[in-house]
């Protein structure tokens, strides 16, 4: 098994909710919550990448390893490349693409995501759970379906598969996309090398740019719900989850 090194991706700037890794959880930044679930892990090393002296200040101040990167990159994995070029990882290393606004973080779904990778022709994996035809129907909950080696086929904003009769749409498995990443290297390198794909700038979601490109992408299957911070609605939830000491899926 080769060695797996996390980036935890932390921009300060966004449109919906800015200075979000800063955003106080339990007296702790929301970075550190994810940087200490993510440690927990197997994995050799977590490292943050951001593009602010105040996100570095506050990790620099609670013993956070991070490194710093440009402020224009046009989406995290970009900034995750970066990071991982400035910490000298061989080509061979898998590096995972942490969500720095996950602040509920499953270890174990790290184990999950990284053990496809003891198959050498494993160039990209991603996780994906069950989810409801209810919560399908949400163009803020990205779908997947796969191919019979689990290798993603396509992701959408819309439902897929779509089933034409009435009779087959109870039994219709919906699998919401999670938005970690773990890439080979050398993989990465050449992701952020290739131009915005067609379908990827349609449905705005980069990981057809893989696809387009004819890179497969190894899809894991989880039973570990990840709720993520979008908005300071969001926030509010995840932090009565902390207050309350409950469980990532009573949210």
């Amino acid at each position: 098994m080769h060695s797996c090194f996390g980036i935890i991706p932390a921009r300060y700037a966004s449109t919906r909710f800015p200075g979000k890794p800063l955003a106080d959880i339990g007296g702790r930044p929301m970075f550190w919550h994810v940087y200490e679930r993510a440690r927990r892990s197997p994995l050799s090393g977590v490292t943050l990448a951001t593009d602010d002296a105040r996100i570095a200040e506050a990790a620099k101040a609670l013993n956070v390893p991070f490194v710093m990167t440009r402020p224009d990159h046009p989406c995290g994995t970009d900034r995750v490349y970066e990071a991982a070029t400035k910490l000298g990882l061989p080509d061979d290393a898998v590096v995972v693409n942490i969500q720095g606004d996950e602040p509920l973080l499953d270890p174990l779904l790290l184990v999950e995501l990284t053990a496809p990778f003891g198959e050498e022709n494993v160039e990209v994996a991603t996780p994906a759970a069950v989810i409801s035809a209810e919560r399908a129907a949400s163009p803020n909950q990205v779908k997947v379906v796969t191919d019979v080696r689990g290798n993603a086929l396509y992701f959408s904003r819309s439902p897929i598969p779509f089933p034409r009769d009435d009779a087959v749409k109870h039994a219709t498995e919906y699998l919401g996309h999670i938005g970690l990443y773990a890439f080979r290297m050398r993989t990465l390198r050449r992701f952020v090398t290739l131009p915005q794909s067609p379908l990827e700038q349609l449905e705005k979601l980069e990981q057809l740019r893989l696809i387009e490109n004819g890179i497969p992408i190894r899809v894991v299957r989880t039973a570990r719900h990840v709720p993520g911070v979008d908005t300071p609605e969001d926030l509010e939830r995840i932090r009565q989850v902390f207050a309350l000491k409950a469980e990532p899926r009573d949210i």
